[in-house]
């Protein structure tokens, strides 16, 4: 069974202030798992599913009909409420939950879309929550080997040097059947192509379909059919608009739905201090990234969604606000990475298959920005630091300086 660690970890420290906890994230990316994991350590909890019709009828019936939950003892209970965002009046119910009960019980909220997203009305839950991201797997999670924080932020070029054979295996089988834990623990091609295929159309066809209210679900579907081919350059909404034969506006909505319910996700160049920086581009990313063919992109993307957990967490966690971007000019000079926090950069990051000679677009720009920078390959053991006018890149295996990211 997955520990999820990382994430429990989050939980306990947000948890610790009696605010109710809002957990989202893709579809099956094990948020009820988790939710179960986190209330094995509680010895009062109780489990509410709004897709489950019994457990609909009881809060119609019942708003608080968790105040019936059996108690072992008076320690404080935990209340999982799973999928309530698709209540109608989610918003005001939990608002009037929390204001009645935050001293005498914890609320874990957990939903596959994200839930600040749905405009049905209701008042502001602002203030009454802190919210944290569930990822599909990842290698830092999985090879249980991160750095703290504050490490990270004192030696960014550090990587793991032992049992890189393993670390490497990890990598090949997220490679082959992505960090969703069902095909991701099956690891047979098979599996992950069912699974594949019937997770992006259930998405499209009901969860898209019924809580945003859009109904051209087959020309979504084809959208999201064309994107694995478009990764790893900036994305032509206009290209699309003219393949598809709608509206621009039309694509860049239906683009926002698919990021909205964890389709994709989004990066925005970077222009503080970029000379003749391109402004308005935007790449996009899979989270289901075993769906794009090319080695090249497919390794970015895998690249891309580490960096953005990593990114996503330290967030949650409160450490800064911590954003994620690509650098590119008008001469097409580009840096796949950056990680930003505020407005200042903190870290470059480039990913090529094989080249262990550092790009010169990533030499030319941390040279610039003056900021650590590493280039990621996809082949090969060999690692070494590049040092050029004081400033040092390292080129190493992604598996390697990935295991140890926060």
């Amino acid at each position: 069974m997955l520990e999820r660690q990382p994430y429990v970890s989050i939980w306990e420290q947000l948890s610790g202030e009696k605010h109710m906890i809002l957990l989202s994230g893709p579809r099956q990316s094990g948020k009820t798992t988790l939710g179960k994991m986190i209330a094995g350590g509680f010895t009062n909890s109780l489990y509410f599913n709004w897709d489950a019709p019994h457990n609909k009828a009881q809060l119609v019936k019942n708003p608080y009909f968790f105040e019936e939950m059996p108690r072992r003892d008076n320690s404080l209970p935990l209340v999982l409420l799973d999928e309530i965002h698709k209540y109608r009046r989610w918003k005001n119910y939990l608002k009037g939950v929390y204001d009645t009960f935050h001293e005498s019980y914890l609320f874990l909220v957990m939903g596959s879309g994200r839930m600040d997203i749905y405009q049905r009305g209701g008042d502001s839950l602002a203030g009454r929550y802190f919210q944290f991201r569930l990822w599909p797997l990842t290698l830092a999670e999985l090879a249980n080997r991160r750095t703290s924080f504050n490490q990270f932020v004192k030696n960014p070029l550090a990587l793991s040097t032992e049992q890189t054979k393993k670390l490497e295996t990890i990598w090949r089988r997220l490679e082959s059947f992505s960090g969703f834990p069902e095909p991701y623990l099956a690891a047979k091609p098979a599996t992950y192509r069912r699974w594949s295929n019937a997770y992006s159309s259930r998405l499209i066809r009901e969860d898209i379909r019924d809580l945003t209210g859009v109904r051209a679900v087959d020309d979504i579907e084809i959208l999201y059919s064309l994107l694995p081919s478009k990764i790893g350059s900036p994305l032509s909404i206009s290209s699309l608009s003219r393949d598809l034969g709608v509206a621009y506006n039309t694509v860049r909505s239906w683009l926002g739905v698919l990021q909205r319910f964890y389709m994709l996700f989004s990066v925005p160049t970077w222009t503080s201090k970029v000379a003749r920086a391109i402004r308005k581009e935007t790449k996009v990313y899979l989270l289901n990234y075993g769906l794009i063919e090319d080695p090249a992109p497919r390794f970015e993307n895998m690249v891309a969604l580490e960096l953005l957990r990593a990114v996503s967490n330290w967030n949650d966690l409160g450490y800064g606000n911590f954003s994620l971007h690509f650098i590119r000019n008008k001469e097409k000079r580009e840096v796949d990475f950056l990680i930003a926090d505020g407005r200042k950069p903190a870290l470059l990051v480039e990913t090529k298959l094989t080249d262990k000679q550092a790009s010169a677009d990533l030499i030319r720009f941390q040279k610039h920005l003056n900021v650590p920078a590493v280039q990621l390959i996809n082949e090969g053991e060999e690692f070494r630091i590049l040092k050029k006018d004081e400033q040092k890149i390292l080129i190493a295996p992604a598996w390697q300086w990935l295991a140890l990211l926060p």
